[in-house]
């Protein structure tokens, strides 16, 4: 059996805002894990989350990548995984689905070997027909399936798919319309569902009923505020520790600090820095790790003053990131002194350039012709999936140019209407320039997006065509080694062009009551959470 489409419509603009949703989430605090298992399992896992709960239907999500940690990749799988057992580098890919894959020399086409014995959370079979009903469902929009939700939200990762083809039972081939180096990577983002169970709700009302082959199986929800989960005895690689798993969207920082202490929930995702100190005194665990993450400002590089290199070299000279990172974010972010992020493969400690100089930054504006600075707006959003403490970061930057006669208006805004403005190449409150956090690798097909000349995102009109060229190489690749070299090498570029100002790298933290154990912290934004378990 075999399936095209027509990929022309990947770069949809309503798809983008979702793919960019899913882009954009201390002193004395560990890393690593959680204290290891004493014997006892089960028990109830509730976490509080800092955004709504997203769809529960495979690709639709919502809530950027924290959706996807918390929810989507505990329900449901790809072909690839993360492995996320370890702390001490960036994740790896692994299979999941599949077992192994082979790509053919003309770096297009891509046969995978299914994993058998595998069943959905209802007890029906995964086999190589599942595959191609969901990227049917995802790819034709003529599947009594399709939806332009379900569609938009596969496109980034999925869009690039020409052809679908069972060779057997446990064999599939798939053909990209171009070289994909990172294919199985974006694989890992290609989530599977039931057939059974979507032809049984039918699309519009499977995020209702959802039902994967992943650690945990559906149990009910409040739509956006939370859902309850229960550890899949069937899971393919062991039935998860815990009995229960709930997931509570709890936006307000305090709000989230207030659960854990009351008990209500015994896990927070990223408490507020200023609560660290008394968590800890309270028994709680904060775990931290480097991981792919930067919050900084994109720059309008097309008009006015940050049209000149020298200038945005000056403003990131004036940013004292040592200071926000200990002072104001107490340990849990580490200073961006590059554009790509500490945690990644692309990091390399020799291209760390702007350290806080507030004379250098003085003298470069004077030789761009501003001695006595200028007046700039900037976007900032109020919270968001991996933003940290937006406004309190921008702010400190605010002070920090100022010092160097740089005036700049911070407008504030909610997250989804600075992205969804974002998706569209616009800018909200037609600030000069927005404020967020991305990740660049821990999807590489992403990147292009906000680096590359063609992203159809506002990304301050930024365009190097070395850059181009580099992230051309690179993409078709499959040689991961030579990947990374050219993304190092793109990277250095972007630093010295410096059309963001680089702020902060995350450091993910999160806070668990005593009694939670087993959790690995690894360098990701992604969790496994089948080691987890809550004691009675």
């Amino acid at each position: 059996m075999t399936h095209h489409h027509d990929p022309t419509a990947r770069r949809r603009r309503g798809s983008l805002a979702a793919v960019l949703l899913l882009s954009l989430a201390a002193a004395g605090c560990g890393t690593g894990s959680a204290d290891s298992s004493d014997g006892k399992s089960g028990g109830t896992l509730v976490i509080g989350a800092t955004g709504k709960i997203p769809n529960a239907d495979t690709m639709i999500g919502g809530n950027g990548f924290e959706g996807k940690r918390l929810v989507t990749f505990q329900l449901y799988e790809g072909l690839t995984r993360y492995d996320l057992s370890k702390n001490n580098g960036p994740a790896e890919i692994t299979g999941a689905l599949a077992t192994s894959w082979k790509v053919a020399p003309d770096h297009r086409t891509w046969t995978f070997s299914l994993r058998k014995g595998v069943k959905f959370q209802d007890g029906t079979r995964f086999d190589a027909d599942a595959v191609l009903f969901n990227l049917d469902r995802y790819l034709n929009k003529k599947s009594r399936y399709y939806t332009d939700a379900v569609g938009a939200g596969a496109s980034e990762y999925a869009g690039g798919i020409t052809k679908y083809t069972k060779l057997a039972d446990d064999r599939v081939q798939l053909v990209t319309k171009q070289p994909n180096g990172h294919f199985p990577e974006d694989l890992a983002h290609v989530l599977i569902a039931s057939p059974a169970a979507v032809r049984k709700t039918g699309s519009a009302n499977f995020a209702e009923h959802p039902v994967g082959t992943g650690p945990f199986r559906f149990v009910r929800q409040k739509s956006g505020e939370q859902i309850e989960l229960a550890g899949f005895d069937g899971y393919w690689r062991g039935a998860p520790k815990l009995d229960r798993l709930i997931v509570k969207a709890l936006p307000d920082a305090a709000a989230r600090t207030a659960a854990l202490r009351s008990g209500s929930v015994n896990w927070i995702e990223y408490p507020n820095p200023d609560d660290l100190e008394s968590l800890k005194s309270d028994g709680a665990k904060v775990l931290t790790n480097a991981y792919d993450h930067l919050w900084y400002w994109i720059l309008d590089t097309e008009k006015g003053p940050w049209r000149d290199p020298k200038v945005r070299r000056a403003a990131n000279y004036a940013i004292d990131r040592e200071a926000i990172a200990e002072n104001l974010l107490h340990g849990t972010a580490e200073p961006a002194e590059q554009a790509a992020p500490r945690g990644t493969f692309a990091y390399d400690a020799a291209n760390d350039t702007y350290r806080h100089d507030p004379a250098k930054a003085r003298r470069l504006l004077a030789e761009a012709g501003y001695p006595k600075g200028f007046t700039t707006s900037v976007t900032v959003p109020t919270g968001g999936s991996g933003n940290l403490v937006p406004v309190p970061i921008a702010e400190a930057v605010q002070r920090d140019l100022a010092a160097i006669g740089i005036k700049a208006d911070i407008r504030t805004t909610d997250w989804s209407t600075l992205i969804s403005a974002e998706a569209k190449g616009e800018v909200a409150r037609g600030s000069q320039a927005i404020a967020q956090s991305t990740t660049l690798f821990q999807s590489e097909a992403l990147l292009p997006l906000f680096i590359g000349t063609d992203s159809p995102f506002w990304t301050g009109n930024y365009s190097n065509p070395k850059v181009d060229k580099l992230l051309a190489s690179a993409g078709p690749n499959p040689d991961r080694a030579a990947r990374e070299a050219d993304y190092t090498r793109a990277l250095e570029l972007v630093t010295a062009d410096a059309p963001w100002l680089f702020v902060v790298n995350d450091r993910n933290p999160r806070a668990l009551s005593p009694k939670v154990r087993g959790l690995v912290q690894p360098q990701s934004w992604f969790l496994d959470l089948t080691t987890v378990e809550v004691a009675r």
